[in-house]
């Protein structure tokens, strides 16, 4: 997918032309993959756009840094404001936003502690990353397993850790699926490449920890809530592979996708793609991301 340009990127505490926003081929975090990111979502409501959970992705991206030792020269404050005004500026209604922050010119090797930090936000009109029709999407166990936790910590959304996932989304999608699921290196279930994975059996809903090398996906936790809400029992415990064979609905969830049904797991058809709990979910989740919902509207920061 090509990506579709607008008008202007934050970078480093500016509102930048687009095209003009670049860095050095000696960069760092290009090389040695020293960068922490954010994937959020603006949404158009009734009282016109807004982000949803921005201070808990800037909160994310905080965390993030501090866990690689980087120094964030903006707090979450400073990026909030920063996140509204470019959205303001490039005129969205409705489009993703990726904050970034990684280490920039100024030393090679992997000693990083003579890198500056860069950071930087950018928006653009971006659509679900993953088909979410009725259908539901058809899901791979992937050759390739998650980063051990104690390898990279998952509780970091950091961008070096992503080749994992890049490579198991390739593997899946080369073979025809839409996406991968990727096991812990205990052979647990862990998550797909960019969402978290539920299973419903019997009415309840199970997702993994993050001792399974899960992201503590902030779409996760929405979900979680708003499951509570609904009285559904929820557990957050560890998965194999064949608990999701044997469930009666399996979804994936993620900001870039929204929640989305699976119909099929290695092949192997589940009984309802959506069913009745993912359908309740999605429909949920649809009016807490609009503000349809005055539950939730304290998630929601407005643009205008």
């Amino acid at each position: 997918m090509v990506l579709p340009e607008a008008s202007m990127i934050w970078l480093d505490g500016a509102l930048v032309p687009w095209r003009d926003a670049r860095t050095h081929v000696l960069t760092h975090g290009l090389h040695y993959g020293t960068g922490v990111l954010e994937g959020t979502r603006v949404f158009a409501t009734a009282d016109g756009p807004a982000v949803f959970r921005l201070l808990e992705h800037l909160r994310r991206l905080e965390r993030s840094a501090r866990m690689l030792r980087m120094e964030l020269p903006y707090g979450v404050d400073e990026l909030a404001k920063a996140t509204v005004d470019l959205v303001r500026a490039n005129g969205h209604r409705s489009c993703y936003l990726r904050h970034f922050a990684f280490l920039g010119y100024g030393s090679m090797g992997l000693d990083m502690r003579d890198s500056p930090t860069t950071t930087s936000i950018a928006s653009w009109e971006w659509q679900s990353q993953l088909p979410s029709g009725e259908a539901g999407i058809r899901v791979k166990t992937s050759s390739w397993r998650r980063n051990d936790p104690n390898a990279v910590p998952p509780a970091a959304k950091a961008t070096g850790p992503y080749l994992n996932a890049v490579l198991a989304r390739r593997e899946a999608t080369d073979a025809g699926y839409d996406e991968a699921l990727l096991l812990g290196p205990d052979g647990s279930v862990s998550e797909c490449t960019a969402e978290n994975v539920f299973a419903v059996r019997d009415g309840v809903l199970r997702t993994p920890p993050t001792s399974a090398g899960a992201l503590e996906g902030i779409t996760q936790d929405t979900v979680l809530t708003v499951a509570r809400e609904l009285g559904l029992p929820v557990r957050v415990e560890g998965l194999l592979r064949s608990d999701l064979y044997a469930a009666d609905e399996v979804f994936v969830c993620g900001t870039a996708a929204g929640v989305v049904p699976v119909r099929s797991l290695d092949d192997r058809e589940l009984p309802a793609a959506p069913g009745p709990v993912t359908a309740r979910l999605r429909a949920a989740y649809g009016a807490a991301v609009s503000g349809a919902d005055p539950r939730y509207r304290h998630w929601l920061t407005p643009v205008d």
